[in-house]
């Protein structure tokens, strides 16, 4: 079959739900991917910032293959040892406590708002509690993660969402506070907002929000689902801040390919929520996934892939605020380490669309901005290279 006769078979059997890029890739290696007809690209979006050890890692590959030889299914009413080794690792990293794993960042935030409702709820028995989140984020798309993501299109068809749910300017103390009402149970944001247009949170505003919450006995959660394992530089993005949460969700380069997330909480909060009966999952924390898991942080160490952000990050920063001082259509650079963002004064989707016919695969954040997010082992060599293409596919 030729690439376009997949295309047609796939139009008249998948759901469209998606405008996908008219090519089918096939495989990949390192940070480049091939299509069908073996035109090969270079990727900068990583699978969404899924792939951050780049493809065809053999050592992962490998531990997965092995993993598969041994058990890949058996439900959560047994141990296994690779989710327990998975457990510890994400725990050292994190300095949280306790971890639940699941199957997508949606299905972490889902549990991080059961949480924080089960925590309100053992302390007075109600059930009208509220939770704050941020307008223009994103969390994903099932029920409660609709509910909680600010963005009123994503919403408007599917309403009513969960109840309770109030909605604060990012990087805004004031709107926040202006939220807040005795029913307050928690206040939720990205540390860093991915499809919201890749705007880090400030220093000031993550400490005033640790405060309130702290002061009021609410919780924080901060779902780093996209900014976190190694994006920012550090592992988590809040640990730039040393502001720590009292939920955090992760998902994404978690699993590096190998659909898994988790949310995490501390002892405290672990000890006053969720028991026995409250949440659970068919596949969640599986030997396969957390096999995965496992061997990324393994990988992120052996291959020093923070240090190599640390490298090479300020060097695409500084390569984008080249290409905008060059260019009057960009308005803005904006993100943290690997997690860039390029805003213009007009939609972005034929400059995506030109650089994908010139080999280089990119992904907007909005209709107006380019989003960089490749995988965490690119070095100089290849953002030069990205460079060298997108500046052929800008407005002169």
């Amino acid at each position: 079959m030729t690439m376009q006769e997949y295309i047609a078979d796939a139009e008249g059997a998948l759901l469209h739900t998606y405008n996908r890029y008219q090519i089918v890739l096939e495989k990949g290696d390192g940070v480049y991917l091939y299509d069908y007809d073996g035109k090969k690209y270079l990727d900068f979006v990583a699978g969404i910032a899924v792939f951050a050890l780049g493809y065809h890692n053999e050592e992962y590959n490998e531990a997965l293959k092995g993993q598969i030889d041994k058990l890949i299914h058996t439900s959560n009413y047994y141990y296994n040892v690779p989710a327990v080794n998975a457990a510890k690792a994400l725990k050292a990293a994190s300095g949280m406590d306790r971890v639940f794993f699941t199957n997508s960042g949606a299905e972490a935030i889902e549990g991080a708002i059961k949480t924080a409702r089960k925590y309100a709820y053992l302390k007075d028995g109600s059930t009208d509690h509220e939770i704050i989140a941020m307008e223009h984020s994103f969390h994903g798309r099932t029920m409660g993660a609709l509910s909680v993501t600010g963005n009123p299109k994503y919403r408007e068809a599917f309403q009513p969402m969960i109840g309770n749910i109030r909605f604060a300017q990012m990087n805004d103390i004031e709107s926040v506070k202006s939220q807040l009402t005795d029913k307050t149970c928690a206040i939720l944001l990205e540390t860093v907002q991915g499809e919201g247009g890749l705007v880090p949170a400030t220093e000031e505003f993550l400490k005033e929000i640790r405060r309130i919450c702290d002061e009021r006995d609410i919780l924080m959660i901060l779902d780093e689902i996209q900014c976190g394992m190694g994006r920012c530089g550090t592992m988590f993005a809040w640990q730039r801040y040393g502001v720590k949460p009292d939920v955090m969700t992760s998902a994404k380069a978690l699993g590096c390919g190998v659909p898994v997330g988790a949310f995490l909480m501390t002892e405290k909060v672990g000890a006053h929520s969720l028991a026995a009966g409250d949440h659970g999952t068919t596949y969640g924390g599986n030997p396969l996934a957390c096999k995965a898991v496992e061997t990324v942080f393994d990988l992120f160490e052996k291959e020093h892939v923070l240090e190599n952000v640390g490298k090479v990050a300020p060097y695409l920063e500084e390569k984008l605020e080249e290409l905008k001082e060059k260019n009057p259509a960009i308005i803005e650079r904006r993100g943290t380490g690997l997690m860039q963002g390029l805003v213009f004064d007009r939609p972005v989707g034929d400059i995506i669309q030109a650089a994908i016919s010139k080999g280089l695969i990119l992904i907007n954040a909005g209709p107006n901005i380019i989003r960089f997010v490749p995988p965490l082992v690119i070095g100089r060599e290849h953002v030069d290279e990205m460079i060298a293409i997108l500046e052929t596919c800008l407005p002169k």
